[in-house]
């Protein structure tokens, strides 16, 4: 640990700038069993709260945008496997808009045909929270009711989907 201190500080001595954040597998900045950074999330219908509150349910993160093709290919998957089997079991689905106006996130609900709850994230800094900001979006992170993160995707794999809900159904099931 004195190794690695010594290194930052010299990296800053000679830069200017802070040791850069552990960065994971896929651009991840967090990891399963981490606490999930906590923010606001301001929903395109208007509705505010921060995803702490959220505390008590198991929460699904869908980071989107309306540009990416491959998350309007699986958010009718989650509409249909996920959201409408396990919003009466206690599972908050919210989709994450990066960096797009209200009018943007709107059309790729009406388009999608989604129901579950869309947030706005100007600046992608909710996603920045999560992963780097250059990494690309189609990704969810699965939270249990404590606020630990349990699960974490990258595009849209159909294995890796089902072994999402898998998870998912099974934290559910835990009270």
């Amino acid at each position: 640990m004195k190794l690695i201190t010594s290194i930052c500080l010299a990296i800053f001595t000679l830069t200017g700038s802070v040791c850069a954040q552990q960065v994971y597998e896929h651009g991840y900045k967090v990891k399963v069993g981490d606490k999930a950074p906590d923010f606001t999330i301001n929903e395109v219908e208007g509705k505010t709260y921060k995803l702490s509150d959220l505390r008590g349910h198991v929460v699904m993160l869908q980071f989107t945008a309306s540009w990416c093709g491959v998350c309007r290919r699986e958010m009718p998957f989650i509409e249909k496997e996920i959201w409408q089997r396990g919003k009466d079991k206690g599972l908050k689905v919210i989709g994450i808009d990066r960096d797009e106006p209200a009018e943007k996130a709107k059309e790729l609900i009406k388009s999608t045909g989604i129901t579950y709850p869309m947030a706005l994230d100007p600046g992608a800094d909710i996603f920045g929270l999560y992963a780097l900001k250059k990494a690309g979006v189609t990704r969810n992170v699965i939270i249990d009711r404590k606020g630990k993160i349990i699960f974490l995707t990258r595009l849209f794999k159909r294995e890796e989907f089902d072994k999402m809900k898998e998870v998912i159904f099974r934290e559910l099931e835990k009270k």
